[in-house]
């Protein structure tokens, strides 16, 4: 009865999911479509950091993985430094805006589609696993799982501090990151550099590196 149980539930927990994936997969679906594939800059967090950490730690390269990448912008700039990336997103619509992209840019580019909720992202396949503005709280346990021993993570996203501006970003409360949630999110590992910030909007910054 228990094991029945148990088994029940998850069943629960993973149609609950679903229904929500799917929903959540219309919705960027939609917003992708709006944008026409118009491609932004890698964000400014991602630049200084391989400048200053990623690149003296992996002079050649490596596997990445770009999580909740959409259209792909962090991912190119990954590419475009000798690095095989796959990106992962829930948007079909963002995946193929990409592989387009990258077909034009001559950039080599593997693409993962699904919710992180529900993909498996492997067992210590990568060197660097990057995510911004996206907060799925189990899928920081599959990102250590799917980092190799001495690889490092770089994540940025919204604090509850940013709903004091008017500025893009969630709406959901549970969307945010709570004060100081980001550093423990990866206990155990070694911290390089981590921050939280306001200025127009509130954000956490973190990249730490996987015990060898």
């Amino acid at each position: 009865m228990i094991v029945a149980a148990s088994r029940l539930f998850r069943e629960k927990v993973m149609s609950e999911y679903e229904s929500i994936s799917g929903r959540e997969r219309s919705h960027w679906n939609s917003r992708y479509e709006e944008s026409n594939g118009a491609q932004r800059a890698p964000d400014l967090f991602l630049v200084e950091s391989y400048e200053r950490v990623i690149r003296p730690a992996f002079p050649a390269g490596g596997d990445a993985l770009d999580v909740a990448g959409g259209a792909g912008r962090h991912a190119f700039f990954l590419a475009g430094q000798g690095w095989r990336v796959t990106l992962a997103d829930i948007s079909e619509i963002a995946l193929a805006q990409a592989e387009e992209e990258a077909r034009a840019r001559k950039l080599p580019l593997t693409v993962l589609a699904g919710d992180t909720r529900l993909l498996d992202l492997g067992r210590e396949c990568f060197d660097l696993v990057t995510g911004f503005y996206f907060l799925d709280r189990p899928t920081f346990a599959k990102i250590a799982t799917a980092l190799r021993p001495g690889g490092m993570v770089i994540y940025q996203t919204f604090t509850s501090e940013h709903r004091k501006y008017e500025a893009m970003g969630p709406t959901r409360g549970d969307y945010f990151l709570q004060p100081m949630e980001l550093r423990g999110a990866f206990n155990g590992f070694e911290l390089l550099f981590y921050d939280e910030y306001e200025r127009e909007r509130g954000l956490a910054q973190l990249i730490a590196r996987k015990p060898v």
